[in-house]
């Protein structure tokens, strides 16, 4: 494991609200919200786009059966709320970025470390639609999600991600994250970084 020393942040951007999906009119109100059945249709699509691309589902939630959307809603209410949850389980809140009427990333919060979780996954895992990326959503989310782990009392967060993940390890450099130590983790067969982030922001969510 190698360590890397540690600075105080200076605090994450303000950043541009990106624009928006093709069909999207440009400068569309972003927004960070808690799971809704209004939005169900634009969640199963980005689940969809996940299994067409073959990709891994981040954050976990993502592998939540939903067929049943209201007791999908139930599932996230409650597991925000430590209720229910699997042994080794802290609670964790689930949030979803919303571009305009889409749904473009899943957000999951976890309210405290685990030392699984200080070893990787954190207190903040995200992914983006497939077809959303490389438009400033990633930056978007997880600063927002940053504001709403502020509103849970978590002063002090941290973030990991694949040291091969360039474009996450620039996400969480944005916001303010310092990386701390690496270290290569067989069971993934690669590299994982720890990053901290001073959670200081009051900014809205």
């Amino acid at each position: 494991m190698r360590f890397v020393s540690r600075a105080r942040r200076r605090g994450p951007p303000v950043s541009s609200i990106p624009l928006g999906l093709s069909g999207l009119a440009p400068m569309t109100t972003v927004e960070l919200v808690s799971p809704t059945a209004v939005l169900c249709e634009s969640y199963r699509g980005l689940v969809s786009e996940i299994i067409s691309a073959g990709e891994t589902f981040v954050p976990f939630v993502l592998k939540f059966e939903h067929d049943d959307f209201s007791a999908f809603l139930r599932r996230l209410a409650d597991c925000a709320l430590g209720i229910d949850l699997p042994k080794g389980f802290v609670a964790h809140s689930t949030y979803w970025l919303v571009s305009g009427a889409t749904v473009v990333g899943v957000s999951n919060i976890r309210h405290s470390l685990t030392d699984s979780l200080r070893r990787e996954g954190g207190n903040i895992g995200y992914g983006i639609r497939p077809s959303a990326r490389r438009r400033g959503f990633g930056t978007t989310i997880l600063q927002k999600s940053l504001n709403r782990a502020a509103q849970l009392g978590m002063t002090r967060v941290l973030v990991t991600c694949g040291k091969d993940n360039v474009g996450s390890a620039k996400v969480i450099i944005r916001n303010g994250g310092l990386l701390e130590s690496e270290e290569y983790l067989p069971a993934r067969g690669e590299i994982v970084q720890r990053y901290w982030i001073e959670n200081v922001s009051t900014a809205e969510a």
